[in-house]
C-alpha cells in the first residue's frame, strides 16, 4: 500500500513562492503531527511523498477539506498570523493526511499541480 500527504495552496492569495513555501510546510507538519502513528511511519518507509496543488479560491479550498472530513482523512487547515503579506487569520492551504494515495486521490485527483 502507497501513502502519500496532500498540500492544497490558494493562488488568489497571490503569495510569494517562500510565504508559500512556509505555509505549505505548516500544513505538511500540522496534518502528519495529528495522523496516526501507523500511517505516519508507513508514509516514512515509502519516502514521504508529498503533492502541492493549487486552488483559486478559499471556498475552493473549504470544498475539499469538507470531503476530506467525510472521508474519514486527518486535515490542517492553516490560518496565516498575518505578519507579512497578508491579512491576519487568512486561510492560505490545507493539509491532507498522510493516508493511503486510493483515498486521497479520490478527492483531490481534479486538481492541478502548484
Amino acid at each position: 500500500m502507497k501513502y502519500k500527504q496532500i498540500v492544497i495552496v490558494r493562488k488568489d492569495l497571490k503569495m510569494s513562492t517562500g510565504k508559500i513555501a512556509a505555509q505549505a510546510s505548516h500544513a505538511s507538519i500540522e496534518a502528519v503531527l495529528k495522523s496516526d502513528n501507523s500511517k505516519v511511519k508507513s508514509w516514512r518507509e515509502g519516502g514521504m511523498k508529498k503533492v502541492v496543488l493549487k486552488v483559486n479560491s478559499r471556498g475552493e479550498l473549504l470544498k475539499f477539506k469538507n470531503e476530506a472530513d467525510r472521508n474519514k482523512l486527518i486535515t490542517a487547515l492553516i490560518k496565516d498570523a498575518g505578519h507579512t503579506q497578508i491579512k491576519p487569520g487568512s486561510i492560505t492551504c490545507l493539509g491532507i493526511g498522510p493516508d493511503l494515495e486510493e483515498k486521497l486521490n479520490k478527492i483531490t485527483n481534479k486538481l492541478k499541480l502548484l
